[in-house]
């Protein structure tokens, strides 16, 4: 699994601050942290940047890539933004990519070409017209639609990522499902509009929501479900060592019995240590089979 670092984001108060300052040290800092860490890219997220966007986002690329080489998602809805960051971008152990270009005719019109202009990467986010895609089946037409527009503008199928949208799981826990649906036909839709075309997603939306002890159990059995469906990769807690364990196979145990429950197998949970029975328990909630609550561990 190729993990993202989600931790250089305005909305994490110090890194927000410094932004505001333009102070490169905190920056920096966290930067070289989340390449310690062992992350594969790194997300600089400056949310809508609505205000000094573009100098901002220049500014951040610059600093960050004096101390770090991996390559960078730049993350923000304000397409000058990107821009700017694209044009001074140095490509050192991988493409940027742009985080992230939405299903709707304006966005795909206006920031795919810049994917191509500054060979950059993208995310495809399955956002389409009407919002959110209710199931399975238009997270499928958006994927077609998008797939064909940036493959006909000229970028590579393995430039693309795909981003299917988790939502969070005591919000909107049937929409999990048909992530999960969606992510079973991907492939099959890919090797037609765009071989090599990867998915990604950000997975601390999941447990968004949720109270902080909770979120890290969330976190680690959805990316094992991810994984099973053909996730290539997640934007994630850079410093969440449990999730770098699974995420880089050194957990099979778990794995496997996450595994089992996904495949439908009827477990002796009785047996199974507190450990395990913490993770059954927290898949048949991912997968609907019971009700979200706070509580869900000690039931």
């Amino acid at each position: 699994m190729i993990l993202i670092g989600e931790n250089l984001n305005v909305m994490v108060k110090a890194i927000g601050q410094a932004m505001k300052e333009r102070k490169p040290k905190p920056i920096q800092d966290l930067a070289v942290a989340e390449v310690e860490a062992g992350v594969d890219y790194i997300d600089i997220n400056l949310g809508p940047a609505r205000k000094g966007g573009e100098e901002l986002m220049e500014w951040m690329v610059k600093i960050v890539q004096e101390v770090v080489d991996l390559p960078l998602y730049l993350d923000t809805t304000n397409v000058k933004a990107i821009e700017a960051g694209l044009k001074v971008y140095k490509n050192k152990q991988g493409k940027a990519v742009t985080n992230s270009i939405m299903c709707r005719p304006e966005r795909m019109e206006a920031q795919i070409p810049l994917v191509t202009k500054y060979d950059a990467g993208m995310v495809a986010l399955l956002w389409g017209p009407e919002g959110m895609p209710r199931d399975a089946a238009e997270r499928g037409a958006l994927t077609a639609d998008i797939l064909q527009r940036a493959t006909e503008a000229g970028v590579a199928g393995e430039d693309i990522w795909v981003d299917p949208i988790i939502t969070p799981v005591n919000v909107q826990q049937n929409q999990l499902l048909e992530c999960n649906q969606f992510m079973s036909e991907l492939d099959m839709i890919a090797e037609v509009l765009a071989p090599g075309c990867k998915s990604t997603c950000g997975l601390s939306n999941v447990s968004n929501g949720a109270p902080p002890h909770l979120r890290p159990i969330l976190n680690q059995t959805y990316v094992m479900i991810l994984e099973k469906s053909g996730m290539k990769s997640c934007i994630v807690d850079a410093f969440d060592k449990d999730l770098h364990e699974i995420a880089r196979g050194k957990s099979p145990e778990i794995t496997a019995l996450v595994h089992q429950v996904v495949d439908g197998e009827d477990l002796d949970i009785e047996n199974l240590s507190k450990e395990a029975q913490d993770y059954v328990k927290t898949v048949k909630v991912l997968l609907g089979h019971s009700l979200y609550t706070d509580s869900w561990l000690e039931l």
